[in-house]
């Protein structure tokens, strides 16, 4: 999902044995991977996201594609299936070696950095410069792929924003007006009272919290609050993490209020990995759930062809930007995040693997994978598109928040923050420790990571 997710131990564990299964699969038989030595062989690794996953369907496409067009090459595709950790995790055993790491893969830009920091991209500035068609792309979603050297080692498929996705038959039933516009977080949670007190059985607004829904915990839910304070998570002018931070702690505070007065999910339900799936799948659609923070893609799931078809998400569902702590300027807030695809440093074949990523981000392709996937577009010739401007209801409100949203600070260590700040959230929904305590622990971790010297109290 969108944005990430952390799995249990007994996950990770069966993970780690399904991709040690399927390293040793590729490597034994005739398979062998470009690292390998095999040079007519491709290995794509990427997620998908159950049937009708719409990555899965363009490599399908791309694939047959590059094979008819490339006689003797075979193109070996190895979807994960799971969360998004699941799929760093498998993704990580991969790289390695340079035996089992694939030619191309599906690379999240919160992690680009720290790969390329580990050796695992291939520059594509050579590449880049003799194709034409990157000049179409914006110049924005370019910089998701660029390292510290100042190079480009991927390319974005898409980007995203995040909002408040909200089932209208339930705020209607409350007597909460729509369409729904709440400019605080005390208009939030008014509403998702009143739709308690209304509708009992009802999930009245969910975001998510813990390590379960992993970089989910933070992207569709704590950074909405973190960056409506006046704080942030990584001070860019000095180039420091944030410590001592009231943001932070009121931020987890309103998690608290939402977990402990029974207006989101349950703790528990709140740690499985996999819950996003019935919020989309469920929740929502069953007019069980009021509202929730979720992805601009949040229609693909819905969609013809979607894991959770259903039809009448366009009339149901709406659409309202994340409002600021006290409703100051800028008024709301998103994040942004997005992936890439990149070439694997140890590829034997770095120029059929640049054909291949070439093959799938052309404009057709990627045109067919932005409207599948409920992308926002990153070729000009994609957003000016017919097809994509009607895509889906939700184009235009999705795309307005462009202007408020955040990324994650592109370091190396982020990802290391990250899982600080999502077990900061665990421990507050789940009681263990008040938001003054667990911000505390955040801090600590904080400095632990990245040393006394690059954090700064605001």
């Amino acid at each position: 999902m969108r944005g990430t997710r952390n799995t249990s131990v007994k996950s990770s564990l069966s993970l780690i044995a399904a991709g040690l299964l399927v390293l040793t699969g590729c490597s034994a038989g005739g398979g062998g991977g470009a690292g390998a030595g095999d040079d007519s062989t491709l290995r794509i690794v990427y997620q998908k996201s159950g049937e009708g996953s719409p990555l899965d369907t363009l490599m399908q496409d791309v694939k047959t594609q590059f094979e008819a067009g490339n006689e003797n090459v075979t193109v070996q595709l190895e979807p994960v299936e799971g969360s998004d950790e699941d799929y760093a995790t498998r993704l990580a055993l991969s790289q390695r070696s340079p035996d089992t790491a694939p030619d191309v893969f599906y690379e999240d830009t919160f992690k680009v950095r720290s790969d390329v920091d580990a050796g695992y991209l291939l520059n594509l500035d050579p590449y880049l410069e003799e194709w034409p068609d990157w000049e179409r792309f914006n110049d924005g979603a370019k910089a998701a792929g660029v390292a510290d050297d100042g190079a480009t080692y991927a390319v974005p498929l898409g980007t995203d924003t995040r909002v408040i996705w909200y089932n209208k038959n339930v705020l209607e039933a409350a007597g909460v007006e729509v369409p729904w516009a709440p400019k605080t977080w005390d208009d939030i949670l008014a509403a998702a009272r009143q739709i308690k007190e209304s509708q009992p059985d009802v999930v009245p607004f969910n975001m998510y919290a813990g390590t379960g829904t992993g970089e989910g915990t933070v992207m569709q839910s704590f950074y909405e609050l973190l960056y409506g304070t006046d704080s942030q998570l990584y001070n860019e002018d000095q180039q420091k993490w944030v410590v001592g931070s009231q943001g932070f702690v009121d931020s987890l505070a309103f998690l608290k209020t939402l977990y402990d007065e029974e207006l989101a999910l349950t703790p528990a339900q709140a740690l499985d990995p996999n819950i996003w799936q019935a919020v989309f799948g469920e929740y929502l659609p069953e007019d069980r759930m009021g509202g929730v923070v979720e992805g601009s893609y949040s229609p693909s799931f819905w969609q013809e062809g979607g894991m959770f078809e259903w039809a009448e998400y366009g009339d149901v569902m709406g659409v309202a930007p994340f409002p600021t702590q006290n409703g100051q300027e800028p008024g709301a807030v998103s994040m942004s995040g997005g992936w890439t695809l990149a070439i694997g440093a140890n590829s034997q074949n770095p120029d059929l693997a640049f054909e291949f990523l070439t093959t799938a981000m052309n404009q057709e392709n990627l045109l067919k994978y932005t409207v599948d996937n409920s992308q926002i577009a990153v070729r000009s010739d994609i957003a000016d598109d017919p097809t994509y401007l009607e895509s889906n209801p939700f184009v235009a409100d999705v795309s307005e928040v462009v202007d408020v949203t955040h990324y994650r600070p592109a370091t190396s260590d982020y990802p290391e923050i990250s899982t600080a700040a999502q077990q900061a959230t665990e421990a507050v929904i789940t009681g263990e420790r008040t938001p003054e305590e667990a911000a505390a622990d955040y801090d600590a971790a904080v400095r632990d990571i990245v040393g006394a010297d690059n954090v700064v109290e605001e």
